[in-house]
């Protein structure tokens, strides 16, 4: 396949990374993607995430394992990811099966985040109600006096996620409605096939 340009891309990270690099010359936040999970019922819930990785083993982005987020990928670890940037007139979607980082991985991430960060990660109860604004800035007062000095650990309950993406769709805008769509989907053997779709 080609990257719709002339370009030839043989992985679908490969084609991804090259619009990722692209979109970042034009989007303040190209790494902004609507993260889609369903619970053990199948009601869907969408929000944006920010993603951290991508390479041939998938997507990884990174919560709260408590929030509703984290509580629906633990009753159903299938998600779909779709980033689209405006600015360059293109889409992505991403689905697959999703599983946890490694516990280095996460502790590699978390250390790279800003000491607030890292507070607000300890201090929030991503997703549960709260009783208002003085609650939450009492739990960042308390965790800012714990962690004062030294490096402050990751929270047990924070992790990061990897969808295995087993489909990936690329659209491109073309005049009159007439866009370009294709689509990769890997086989039971671990292979990609790639087809076009009709817009």
């Amino acid at each position: 396949m080609t990257d719709f340009k002339g370009s030839i891309v043989t992985q679908p990270v490969d084609l991804f990374k090259t619009w990722f690099d692209k979109a970042a010359e034009t989007e303040d936040m190209p790494e902004a993607v609507a993260l889609a999970t369903a619970d053990a019922r199948g009601r869907p819930s969408a929000r944006m995430v920010l993603l951290k990785g991508a390479d041939e083993r998938g997507f990884t982005f990174y919560t709260n394992l408590e929030s509703r987020k984290g509580q629906e990928l633990a009753e159903n670890k299938f998600a779909a990811l779709c980033f689209h940037w405006k600015t360059q007139k293109r889409q992505i979607r991403v689905e697959g099966p999703v599983v946890r980082v490694s516990d280095a991985e996460a502790d590699a991430y978390f250390a790279s985040r800003a000491k607030d960060s890292k507070i607000g990660a300890w201090a929030s109860k991503q997703s549960r109600p709260m009783t208002g604004r003085f609650e939450f800035e009492a739990a960042i007062a308390k965790y800012t006096a714990k962690y004062a000095i030294g490096e402050v650990p990751r929270p047990p309950f924070w992790s990061g996620f990897r969808i295995e993406a087993t489909r990936i769709e690329f659209w491109e805008d073309r005049k009159f409605r007439l866009h370009m769509r294709h689509v990769y989907e890997k086989d039971e053997a671990g292979n990609w096939t790639m087809g076009e779709l009709y817009p």
